[in-house]
């Protein structure tokens, strides 16, 4: 395991350059339970406490390099005019206003730059979500971000696009700013509009679940079939918060359409791929 890693992870806790030990097993045991039954499962404090503030203060630093624009999205993200039956969950609109900051204005010593290059901690992770390996994205952009929600605005709700997320809190709204999700609300089969609607609609309480999140703590989350969102961020301090995304095979970049809504900008990269979807889900 290399001496940075070592450095970030509070590997007393989390042995990840112990793979297969009791320790480890013990962990991706109990992880792996909570993913089959909800598709999340929270590893609290996951970076050691020293080091929480650093996590804090280099998110900080990069958060004014978001990408800030504030939109008009439905929660599958396809274009709002997508012809659609009068019914569809995909015609309920919403006001997207979180930003992100891009890969690349990530510094390289970052403590969420370490973690998600780390072989080990891709191995782990990998282990948790029952799969032989993790890539990085090869996308310069969306493979790790930082997600700013500044106050009054929100991440409404959405399906992510990669089957297997994880992210973590560096920095904690001062009220408001909570994670809601909806566990498994659909599948590779279907897509369950009924529900979707409902929860779109303010009628679906009772399927939503609300995470209780520390900076510091790493949330392991199969996004693509929960709809989920983070409520408007109160107070005088903005939500932050580390996206790593990774793939079951190498070599994915993002859509030209996507990456320049995200980011405002496309690279060569984008306009040379095609997306490709590892199911028939809308999006």
């Amino acid at each position: 395991m290399t001496a940075s890693a070592v450095q970030v992870a509070d590997t007393a806790r989390y042995p990840l350059s112990e793979p297969g030990s009791p320790a480890w097993r013990e962990i991706v045991s109990r992880t792996r339970a909570e993913l089959r039954e909800t598709g999340c499962s929270v590893l609290a404090d996951f970076i050691r406490p020293e080091l929480r503030d650093v996590l804090r203060q280099e998110g900080a630093r990069i958060a004014p390099e978001a990408y800030a624009k504030v939109e008009r999205v439905n929660a599958y993200n396809i274009a709002i005019d997508t012809p659609l039956p009068e019914d569809h969950p995909g015609r309920t609109i919403m006001e997207r206003g979180n930003a992100f900051v891009a890969r690349d204005r990530i510094p390289a010593n970052a403590i969420i730059q370490q973690l998600y290059t780390s072989p080990e901690f891709q191995r782990f992770v990998a282990d948790c979500f029952e799969l032989p390996a993790l890539h990085e994205l090869a996308d310069p952009l969306s493979g790790l971000v930082l997600n700013v929600i500044e106050p009054g605005r929100s991440h409404p709700w959405h399906f992510d696009t990669n089957s297997y997320t994880v992210s973590m809190l560096t920095q904690e709204a001062a009220d408001g700013g909570a994670f809601e999700y909806c566990p498994n609300i659909r599948s590779e089969a279907a897509e369950n509009f009924d529900d979707v609607h409902a929860v779109l609609s303010g009628e679906g309480s009772h399927l939503i679940r609300r995470l209780t999140l520390r900076p510091g703590d790493l949330q392991l989350f199969r996004g693509r079939f929960a709809l989920h969102r983070v409520s408007s961020v109160q107070g005088a301090v903005a939500r932050h918060s580390a996206i790593f995304a990774y793939s079951e095979r190498p070599g994915v970049i993002g859509s030209p359409e996507r990456t320049r809504q995200l980011f405002g900008r496309v690279l060569p990269e984008h306009v040379a791929s095609a997306a490709v979807r590892g199911d028939q889900l809308l999006d």
